[in-house]
């Protein structure tokens, strides 16, 4: 079955962020995802948070900038979620905005080259193993965690060119797609990502793929829609984003589903004037109507 979330859009202050997170653990949401937008919340520090004020519900990062990262504190952070709150905690890597990345003086001359370094340095560490390598940008000298999770844990990788799409087959454990991915994109990514895992002798592993779906729902829902998709500069393309009732939202996700995504995750508009009642809409309405 088709996973289903919804974002914690980081418009938000931090401080909403207790009861969204409390209302999706009632509810029965089965993932709430939050992002680490420059330069808005911090990404670990909400998920601990998150985690922290809840009992089931899954938290995932989608995603963190590895240019703003040292590999040994990305490890060291996500292997302390993931002793604290064991399954739970979902990590999703990614070579970052390059605009962003340029106004913090973090900008790589090869994004691609930096997250492949980092996902291959990451994962190992993350699997208690000793690290030394000298990378372009990854160094790393007899490195090992103290503390790794306890159990085998999931890499994901955030992606939109074909270069990093591959990538993410070849060494990551799973991808993140954008909200501006249609069905038929999400066919072509997988062919990519299957590619990738060929090339690295990884064909016989799952890969999971997350797709976040733009989705506004209640008053106003088509017009807001529209004015993220062109504030995204797509427009009104066809299977972009979904504005309507549950019915409507559900087919679009299970579009996506049969088009290969693992995990759909409902991201409301920026101006999404109730992000409680998104929550629960997503859990309550729409998840009965997915398969």
């Amino acid at each position: 079955m088709t996973t289903l979330g919804a974002v914690f859009r980081p418009q938000l202050a931090p401080e909403r962020l207790r009861s969204v997170a409390r209302l999706a653990d009632e509810v029965g949401l089965e993932e709430l995802w939050l992002w680490e937008d420059c330069f808005r919340e911090g990404g670990m520090s909400a998920a601990a948070a998150a985690l922290a004020w809840t009992e089931r519900v899954r938290v995932g990062i989608g995603l963190l900038p590895v240019p703003l990262r040292n590999v040994a504190i990305t490890a060291m952070e996500a292997a302390t979620l993931h002793r604290m709150f064991p399954g739970r905690a979902i990590l999703g890597v990614g070579h970052g905005v390059q605009d962003w990345m340029g106004q913090v003086g973090a900008r790589a001359e090869s994004p691609v080259t930096l997250l492949r370094e980092h996902l291959v340095a990451l994962r190992g560490l993350l699997r208690g193993e000793r690290i030394t390598t000298d990378g372009r940008y990854v160094k790393l000298d007899d490195v090992a965690l103290d503390w790794p999770p306890e159990h085998e844990v999931e890499v994901l990788a955030g992606a939109t060119g074909p270069r990093t799409v591959r990538l993410t087959g070849e060494a990551a454990d799973g991808t993140i797609l954008t909200a501006t991915t249609s069905p038929e994109g999400v066919r072509h990514a997988r062919r990519l990502i299957d590619e990738g895992r060929v090339a690295a002798g990884r064909g016989a592993e799952p890969h999971k793929v997350v797709v976040y779906l733009l989705a506004a729902t209640g008053p106003g829902a088509g017009e807001r829609l529209r004015a993220e998709l062109v504030a995204e500069g797509v427009g009104a393309e066809p299977d972009l984003g979904v504005a309507g009732d549950a019915g409507a939202v559900a087919k679009a996700v299970q579009r996506l589903a049969e088009a290969g995504a693992d995990s759909v995750v409902l991201q409301p508009t920026g101006d999404e004037p109730d992000p409680e009642g998104f929550v629960r809409f997503v859990a309550e309405d729409v998840r009965p109507l997915v398969t």
